[in-house]
């Protein structure tokens, strides 16, 4: 599975950068309910990063419009608020036509269910470049269910 996004402040992020490693993908807002996740994302990272998990926000206007800011604009927030050191994308669709190619892949791979009802649905992703898991956005990431998952993957 290769797939690259623009990355938030430059260059870009690809999935092939990280193989080996264990991805979860976030979709993320500035201005929603389940913002406050940003901590225990960053957390999650600094906790598990020599372990071999990589976690990848990918900011989102879908819902809600809950992600008005520009790309520099949702950088100094993630850095102000939540001091981020994951990588973050550019910000992108993750849901109908436009729907970042990523995103459409999940889609197509979880079903209706998998896809991202709301901001900070995740998608874990094996060492192997594989999709393994979805987690809805009510799913903190200090969750067992998802620490779990990870945990699987990160010892496969």
């Amino acid at each position: 599975m290769n797939f690259s996004f623009p990355g938030l402040t430059y260059g870009s992020i690809s999935f092939n950068d990280y193989l080996g490693k264990v991805i979860l993908v976030v979709n993320t807002a500035s201005k929603c309910g389940f913002t406050g996740q940003y901590a225990g994302l960053e957390q999650l990272y600094r906790d598990k990063y020599h372990d071999g998990l990589v976690i990848i926000g990918v900011p989102s206007n879908d819902f809600g419009g809950q992600e008005p800011e520009d790309e520099a604009g949702i950088d100094q927030f993630c850095q102000k608020n939540f001091g981020v050191t994951f990588p973050m994308t550019a910000k992108q669709h993750v849901k109908g036509p436009g729907a970042h190619p990523f995103y459409a892949y999940a889609a197509h791979h979880c079903g209706w269910i998998g896809k991202p009802k709301w901001n900070f649905h995740k998608y874990l992703i094996n060492r192997r470049g594989g999709l393994v898991d979805y987690f809805h956005s009510g799913t903190k990431p200090d969750s067992p269910k998802l620490l779990a998952a990870i945990e699987k993957e990160l010892r496969r």
